[in-house]
């Protein structure tokens, strides 16, 4: 039971549950196309998975079955990001059928036939069957929609069969792991001791008084930290420093800029098109034609561009307007006047008041705050002030603005209801109830039902073939002339032009190198074989407008752990341990009261007390959740004074003026729940992390794609 050991070793709150996707993975409809290119390497393997090798050919064969089920399901390709995540999937799902399946077999564990019956049409229904055969109408399960589908099966295209197989394999799966997991989780038993120490922790409050010196009270620039420090760090931690693969890099873009020329020509471009756009017998579909981005013909006043909107009232039917520049973008519109729509849209920002819960003196108190606010606004407060001081939703950091929105259904209904019946803009007079609470309501804009006609040609200037040659050039030319990093240095000293980015610790399948999205190329090259650090790319690579040119400053191994691969961090702890050691040092021997001991010390030590602290979450004021101090003056007798200690954030001398244990309780139960309840959340994520770990995953996808 080697695993269960390494599971029970995991500790700390995790930060997200971790687990692979059964039901899903071949049957949904999130599944997606991949795409690979060898790169660099010889090798054909794509990974290791307890001590299978999983050859680029077999793996890139379940990728393209799973592409094909999702192009059948969805009619469409997938995009670059949707085609990354498939590729997860399919790893996952090889984790799950090697690492997992090896536990499994050597406790014995399968699920028969029979349970696979039970599971589809019998008395124990799986989620997944559930779902795939509830009546959409009624939205109830029928048992007998899966026996008339079963009896079906066969006469289906063979496509479908295989897709239920898979369904089956699925279900068939997440039934076993259940299991495996529940067994391990049996495996983990919360004593009585146990509960009654975490009652303890957070139930039993204490007063102190202490003398604290802040790390952060010695500058930084005054504590010289030498290397041989930080190795011997190190080495006394290695397990606080896990290792992966990663590397660092320095790039240089060149930006595409379109030059003086091509804006002249996309000037006379755009005159061309508006000249064409004014004798268009269809002028919408003429404009959709032209554009780069299309816009419907048909708008709101809410969709027009905010620098379009002021001249608006001077269109005459049948003109021709613009250029209007939206970034990138210049647009000229061909007006064809107003139409009246069905729809009303308005604007208007609110502050909405909650109440804690459904009772009806809840629901009052929230009517008196809302009301309360509503007087002050109508007395000369601010409407955005008070809703970022009292609005109790997504809206209240912008003023309570709710922006444009129609009377589609899209808002509650009682406050559609309300705000579509009110004429005219400003502060409504009362408030307005919904399921939500009660909302105080400013009309910013009022209702209207016009719709204006555009025909919009939008085009986005762009630098000419004649612009990016030659800006490809200039990055070609720099790419040889400065084939490592040494010579890199030199050349930006040299040109103040070039300015120099730094990514650091990108991982092996990293999709982005900062703002730089879908840069696969860049990562593939840092990670090659052939690369060195040191190394420049000597080619160039590009992204969107700018061509760039790398260089590799840094790489780190997940099985040799070094003082540069975490020397910001080691620095940092190191650092606050020589401070730590000065501060101790000083306030040894000192005598007296703390205030005393304080004024002796000088600038930086500060005396403060603390009231009804608990170990659990207790806060020492300017020290904050410092569980060392925590601990050590939960643990001293009353009237007690500590020796000097050093804490997380600091140095200090605490006394203890009273506290005294929790009562004890005759049934500890709720807090054993709760503290199992914890352990059962977090299971499923140590369960996987352990198998990965006994595993010895090697995961080289990042060669391919």
């Amino acid at each position: 039971m080697a695993l269960i050991t390494k599971i029970r070793e995991k500790s700390g709150v995790a930060a997200a549950a971790i687990a692979i996707s059964l039901v899903l993975f071949l049957v949904g409809s999130d599944i997606f196309q991949g795409k690979s290119s060898l790169f660099g390497s010889n090798s054909q393997e794509v990974g290791e998975i307890a001590g299978e090798s999983i050859l680029i050919q077999d793996f890139q064969k379940k990728v393209e079955e799973a592409t094909q089920n999702y192009t059948a399901q969805t009619g469409k390709g997938p995009s670059e990001q949707e085609a990354s995540m498939i590729r997860d999937q399919v790893w996952n799902q090889l984790i799950l059928d090697i690492a997992y399946k090896k536990e499994f077999d050597a406790l014995g564990l399968k699920v028969s036939d029979e349970e696979l019956i039970d599971m589809v049409q019998g008395n124990n229904i799986h989620p997944s069957v559930r779902q795939q055969f509830t009546n959409p109408q009624t939205g109830q399960f029928d048992k007998m929609f899966v026996v008339q589908f079963l009896k079906n099966l066969k006469t289906l295209p063979v496509e479908q069969q295989q897709a239920w197989d898979r369904f089956e394999k699925s279900i068939s799966q997440d039934r076993i792991r259940a299991k495996y997991e529940n067994l391990l989780r049996m495996s983990n038993y919360v004593t009585q001791a146990e509960a009654a120490k975490d009652y303890q922790a957070q139930t039993a409050k204490f007063n102190s008084k202490f003398l604290f010196v802040p790390f952060f009270s010695i500058a930084d620039s005054s504590i010289k930290v030498q290397d041989s420090q930080l190795e011997e760090y190190l080495a006394k931690h290695k397990d606080e420093f896990k290792g992966t693969n990663t590397r660092s890099i320095q790039y240089v873009t060149f930006p595409v800029i379109p030059t003086k020329q091509d804006t002249v020509e996309f000037y006379n471009s755009i005159k061309k098109l508006a000249k064409d756009l004014a004798v268009a017998q269809n002028d919408s579909a003429f404009a959709m034609l032209n554009s780069d981005v299309r816009t419907p013909y048909l708008v709101s006043y809410s969709e027009i561009p905010e620098s379009v909107k002021p001249q608006l009232a001077t269109f005459q039917v049948g003109g021709i307007y613009g250029p209007f520049k939206n970034g990138l973008t210049y647009s000229i519109y061909k007006y064809g006047g107003v139409k009246k729509d069905t729809l009303f849209t308005m604007r208007a920002s609110h502050i909405l008041i909650a109440p804690a819960n459904k009772s009806d003196s809840a629901k009052a108190q929230a009517r008196t705050r809302a009301e309360g606010i509503l007087a002050q606004i109508k007395g000369g407060a601010s409407f955005e002030t008070l809703a970022q001081m009292n609005g109790m939703d997504g809206t209240a950091q912008q003023g309570g603005d709710l922006g444009y929105f129609k009377n589609n259904g899209g808002m509650a209904k009682s406050f559609e209801k309300a705000l579509f019946g009110y004429n005219g803009a400003g502060l409504m007079p009362g408030v307005v109830e919904t399921e939500f609470g009660f909302h105080v309501v400013k009309v910013t804009e009022a209702k209207t039902n016009t719709s204006y006609k555009l025909a919009a040609i939008n085009k986005n200037i762009a630098p000419s073939q004649a612009t990016m040659d030659k800006v490809f050039t200039t990055a070609d030319a720099f790419a040889n002339a400065n084939g490592n990093l040494a010579s890199f240095e030199v050349a930006l000293k040299k040109d103040r032009n070039l300015i120099m980015m730094r990514a650091d610790r990108l991982t092996e399948n990293a999709a982005s190198v900062n703002n730089l999205t879908n840069a696969r190329e860049i990562v593939r090259w840092a990670f090659d074989d052939n690369t060195a650090v040191g190394d420049g790319s000597k080619k160039v690579f590009e992204q969107d407008s700018q061509y760039i040119v790398a260089y590799v400053t840094g790489k780190s191994d997940k099985d040799n752990v070094k003082v540069e691969d975490f020397r910001l961090e080691l620095t940092a702890l190191v650092r606050n341990q020589l401070k730590g050691e000065m501060i101790a040092k000083k306030l040894e021997n000192k005598k007296g009261s703390l205030e005393q001991i304080a004024q002796a010390y000088g600038a930086g030590a500060l005396v403060e007390t603390v009231q009804d602290i608990t170990l659990a979450s207790g806060m020492l004021n300017t020290a904050g959740p410092d569980a060392v101090a925590l601990g050590r003056i939960a643990g001293l007798k009353n009237g007690k004074r500590s020796k000097v200690f050093v804490g997380d954030n600091g140095v200090f001398i605490a006394e203890k003026l009273s506290g005294a244990p929790a009562p004890a309780l005759a049934d500890y139960s709720p807090y054993k729940n709760q503290i199992q309840m914890m352990n059962t959340q977090r299971s499923s994520f140590y369960i996987n992390e352990a198998i990965k770990e006994n595993a010895n995953i090697v995961d080289k996808r990042y060669k391919f794609y």
